[in-house]
């Protein structure tokens, strides 16, 4: 059985491959900067209450977190953009899973901070059925504590790899979220939470669909 975390090695043993030693040196180092940040650490968690929110999705419809709790608890996940071959991977495998979200009567939407033009792309080149929301300025992701600014030399290295991270988001500024996957229930109580500062590591859908049904049961 392919999971998520196999294609997602996958990636990383084909990136490593190809990725010059400079390059990958940038990386870990901004990598460790991260996780010694401790940012994940005080993201928002479980027991935790999280913020309503309304945010566009790709055709720029208004979507209200609370509307779609009075339906049933809501898988969240937040991803980086959709210049990010590691949060593509991550949609289509929620796509794959989307069955399974749907039969413990919860709603799957996932949140970047790039402009509703991107989130058309993404959702059309991926035929994702569920909804992807512009948090435009990362307001709604800086609420959960999962922010940070992109070091400069790292931004030197994906401006070399032709990625403009401050365009896709709609602005100069080079800001985005941890990657984290969050349940949450009717009471907006964080019910399930997975933040990681290694954005090469994300939720597996079935344990997010284990831990909504058991929520459910």
């Amino acid at each position: 059985m392919v999971t998520l975390a196999g294609e997602l090695d996958s990636r990383r043993a084909a990136s490593d491959g190809r990725t010059s030693e400079a390059r990958a040196a940038v990386m870990a180092r901004s990598l460790r900067v991260l996780e010694e940040s401790g940012l994940a650490g005080h993201a928002l968690g479980i027991g935790d209450v999280c913020p309503d929110f309304v945010l566009p999705d790709a055709v720029g419809r208004d979507v209200r977190l609370s509307d779609m709790l009075s339906a049933g608890p809501v898988a969240l996940s937040f991803y980086r953009g959709a210049w990010c071959p590691y949060c593509n991977i991550e949609l289509r495998a929620l796509q794959e899973a989307l069955d399974g979200f749907h039969d413990v009567g919860a709603t799957l939407v996932a949140i970047s901070p790039n402009l509703p033009d991107s989130s058309m792309t993404v959702t059309e080149r991926h035929e994702l059925e569920y909804p992807i929301l512009s948090d435009i300025g990362n307001k709604i992701a800086s609420e959960f504590g999962l922010v940070f600014q992109v070091q400069d030399d790292l931004v030197a290295e994906y401006r070399d790899m032709g990625i403009d991270i401050g365009g896709s988001n709609g602005g100069t500024e080079w800001e985005i979220p941890l990657p984290a996957t969050y349940v949450i229930d009717q009471d907006r109580m964080i019910a399930y939470a997975f933040v990681d500062a290694d954005y090469r590591k994300r939720a597996e859908p079935s344990d997010v669909i284990a831990a909504i049904a058991s929520l459910m049961a």
